[in-house]
């Protein structure tokens, strides 16, 4: 019984780093529909987000049978909580990825300025690094630099407040407004994937060490919104 419920608990696992494999891509193909103005790769994306959801549907359902036929220690219920909720980060983040996908329909043919899409697609690069380095944190059960993941988010954080400033510096056109507050709602997704993933390491923190520990402080001159 102990070994059925060890490889079940397993297989949860593997399927939640092919999840994260999947929003890899899913970020993206976001990324790529926006800076080619690529309608047909936008909608590929919001239908490839139902795989996704496949994937968390199968975990989220998971953990509960698990749990009925087996009361885990205290180390494999941290794992069972770190599953639970790292799944819901991870469809979060896709579901941030399909709203790109459909604000990048939305400003299809509006006026765009390349210098504020090649700074979403440096914020979209450095989500997508720390994705892979939460996630192989995780899988290799490493906390030696618990705080790396706050570092990298960082910048993502900076360079959504200078781009506001921008964004308000074009509300003199008309279309070039219209495109730039639908790239604003764009680069606050990237910053929630930001923060999403900072919440990913937090929970490998709290399965290898049993403390659960904010990465990002109270106090932060900007902190994280709900």
């Amino acid at each position: 019984m102990r070994e059925m419920y060890a490889n079940e608990l397993e297989e949860l696992e593997s399927l939640l780093l092919e999840e994260g494999r999947l929003v890899d891509r899913a970020i993206r193909s976001a990324l790529n529909a926006l800076a080619r103005d690529d309608l047909e790769l936008a909608e590929e994306l919001i239908a490839f987000d139902d795989e996704i959801d496949s994937r968390y549907l199968v975990i989220e359902q998971g953990i509960p049978l698990l749990l009925a036929r087996q009361t885990p220690v205290a180390g494999d219920l941290r794992l069972v909580l770190a599953i639970l909720y790292i799944n819901v980060h991870l469809e979060r983040i896709a579901d941030y990825c399909v709203t790109i996908a459909k604000l990048t329909k939305l400003s299809h043919d509006l006026p765009r300025d390349t210098s504020v899409l090649e700074a979403m697609e440096e914020m979209g690069e450095r989500c997508c690094e720390m994705l892979a380095t939460a996630l192989e944190d995780f899988h290799q059960r490493d906390v030696r630099h618990p705080q790396a993941l706050d570092d990298m988010d960082k910048p993502i954080d900076r360079a959504n407040r200078k781009l506001i400033d921008r964004f308000v510096a074009f509300g003199k056109d008309e279309h070039q407004r219209e495109w730039a507050i639908r790239m604003m709602l764009v680069s606050r997704c990237l910053e929630r994937i930001g923060d999403h993933t900072v919440d990913i390491g937090e929970q490998t923190f709290y399965l290898v060490g049993g403390q659960f520990e904010e990465f990002t402080d109270a106090s932060h001159e900007t902190p994280r919104p709900a």
